[in-house]
């Protein structure tokens, strides 16, 4: 089992002792375990410049490309991901959040389908849970299956010494996780996770290339293997949220075609 962690903290401080008991927890049930970091603070990832290409004409044409792709390739690969910041005015690190930023095309057109993660943020005082909720809505609107959060309220700065109690909780949502890696299931998406899917593959459709203002948006929700389905085939839905997935789709191909709705990516000078 191949688990990735992306370290968006900026040191080995009290998120990172955290994350290591995680660690050591799923590598007691699955000793196979291999774990590759990623810490985002040595990716020198420049800061999204909203350039809309990633939208445009495709992820590999951003100006940061080259990095971002290596980024995505390696959470491609991972059967799970770990991802793991303390928390900064209640929400992730500012080098957590852009590369969130750089990953917004997926929120227009999402793809880790078999995505699993665990997400751990720790705090000085409060606001952890909605750093950790603020990452799995991110990942939950890139595509991914399932998210388990784990938060922490450390009261020190750099000297954090994990009690018996935060010991037992992040082993107890590390198995939870690396059982659910292990065992490859699809869940059902949410309905809250439907509604976007579909109305943007709805609007999708007026985007293709036949379109005034073709995008990669278009390309992607044109195909075949995407176009037909309430949500990724891979995932079985049953047949009352395909409905529902369907309704959503209607909507958002309305409101594509809507002259007020339409995006010309036209900058003004």
């Amino acid at each position: 089992m191949k688990i990735l962690v992306i370290d968006g903290c900026h040191r080995k401080g009290n998120t990172w002792k955290i994350t290591q008991k995680a660690m050591e927890e799923i590598k007691e049930f699955f000793p196979d375990v291999t774990y590759e970091e990623i810490v985002l603070i040595k990716e020198n990832l420049p800061f999204c410049q909203g350039c809309s290409s990633c939208f445009r004409v495709g992820h590999d044409k951003c100006p940061h490309g080259e990095i971002m792709c290596r980024i995505l390739e390696k959470i491609d690969q991972a059967e799970g991901v770990i991802v793991c910041s303390s928390t900064f005015n209640w929400r992730e690190t500012g080098i957590l959040k852009n590369l969130f930023d750089h990953l917004c095309f997926m929120l227009h057109r999402p793809y880790f389908y078999k995505g699993k993660a665990l997400v751990i943020t720790t705090t000085g005082g409060t606001g952890g849970k909605k750093s950790a909720k603020s990452i799995s809505s991110s990942l939950y609107g890139i595509g991914f299956n399932r998210c388990y959060n784990a938060s922490f309220a450390t009261y020190s700065w750099n000297d954090y010494k994990p009690s018996a109690r935060d010991i037992e909780k992040v082993s107890r949502k590390a198995a939870r996780f690396a059982k659910d890696v292990k065992s490859k299931k699809l869940h059902s998406p949410s309905y809250m996770q439907l509604i976007p899917y579909n109305i943007m593959r709805g609007m999708g459709q007026h985007y293709t290339s036949k379109s005034e203002y073709p995008t990669e948006d278009g390309h992607w929700w044109s195909s075949e293997k995407r176009g037909e389905y309430a949500y990724f085939p891979q995932v079985k839905l049953p047949f009352y949220k395909r409905w529902f997935g369907q309704l959503f789709y209607v909507l958002g191909k309305w409101l594509g075609g809507m002259k007020f709705m339409q995006v010309s990516y036209k900058k003004a000078r």
